[in-house]
């Protein structure tokens, strides 16, 4: 019998790649705003029944780092109040709940790579509200939390595109230099979100309950990782004013933000490439998916005929 699975938060960077790779391990039911109000957590129960989905995927979140330092209410509603609803209700239907946490549960002080059991603790109100999902995610029983850090896609807003802007519109572009991690692809989240649907959904029994990091491999910074894209960029042909040779490095100390970000990022994977064995591409390959992606858009709408103006 075709499984079929709840997606929450389909417009997303995640949730858009989840709609793309979950319809090969079932039928998939997505939901977003304004069809889905989250920041009122008790309505989801009642889509989680309508449905009757044998998993739920939550991709919704709230992710502005910085805003929610003044918006700590709505992040936790959100990031936290939302996802004990959704354990609640896949506790009580005995569906799998899956669901994603960030880096930013950690201060960063760690030397060296984290592991799922190193203590959280987060810098800021976004990292709180994140750890409290997970915890309460953890509720439901049957669950997979997958951790990951700098997400990025062809859509939505994220660094990647951030940096092409910004190199179409300055000459140099100062960029930290301080913070590392592994730049993630909202693509390679969903393909290991499908894979681990398809074994929990097979007669293997599927991956531990549990919380498992899901990054890219290899680790970088903030400073790096925008002059590889800036790189890619030029030898792909898109028109840029600032190339990698124009991005500066400055410490974090330099561009003070309402939030604080964790220095170090880097999250271990040996638990789920051990759990599916499974390898994890380079950082590189997914970002430079992603430019190729944007480079190909650019080039398409280059090739769209001139409208008569009315």
């Amino acid at each position: 019998m075709t499984a079929t699975i709840l997606l929450l938060g389909s417009h997303g960077q995640v949730g858009r790649e989840l709609a793309r790779s979950l319809p090969a391990v079932g039928r998939v039911r997505a939901y977003d705003r304004p069809a889905v109000d989250f920041t009122s957590p008790e309505s989801l129960r009642e889509i989680v029944r309508r449905t009757a989905a044998d998993v739920i995927v939550n991709a919704a979140a709230y992710t502005a780092v910085d805003r929610a330092e003044s918006e700590p209410t709505t992040a936790r509603r959100i990031n936290a109040e939302a996802v004990a609803e959704l354990a609640a209700a896949a506790r009580d239907s005995g569906a799998l709940l899956i669901h994603y946490s960030t880096d930013y549960v950690f201060d960063g002080g760690k030397d060296g790579w984290y592991v799922e059991s190193d203590e959280p603790r987060p810098l800021g109100v976004y990292g709180a509200t994140k750890l409290a999902g997970e915890r309460a995610a953890a509720a439901a029983g049957r669950h997979l939390v997958f951790r990951t850090s700098w997400v990025h896609a062809a859509h939505g807003d994220n660094f990647v595109r951030t940096m092409l802007r910004l190199a179409r519109e300055r000459e140099t572009i100062d960029v930290v230099d301080d913070q590392w991690g592994a730049p993630t692809g909202a693509a390679l989240l969903a393909d290991v979100t499908a894979l681990a649907i398809e074994r929990s959904l097979g007669s293997g029994g599927g991956l531990p309950a549990g919380l498992y990091h899901v990054v890219a491999r290899g680790e970088t910074t903030w400073c790096r990782l925008a002059r590889f894209v800036l790189a890619e960029a030029r030898r792909l042909g898109l028109p840029l004013v600032a190339g990698p040779e124009a991005v500066r490095a400055v410490p974090s100390s330099g561009y003070p933000t309402p939030a604080r970000r964790p220095a170090n990022s880097r999250l271990a994977t040996e638990k789920l490439r051990a759990a599916l064995g499974i390898d994890l591409p380079a950082w590189q390959d997914g970002v430079a998916a992603v430019v190729a992606a944007l480079a190909a858009d650019a080039a398409g709408d280059a090739r769209q005929p001139l409208r008569e103006q009315a």
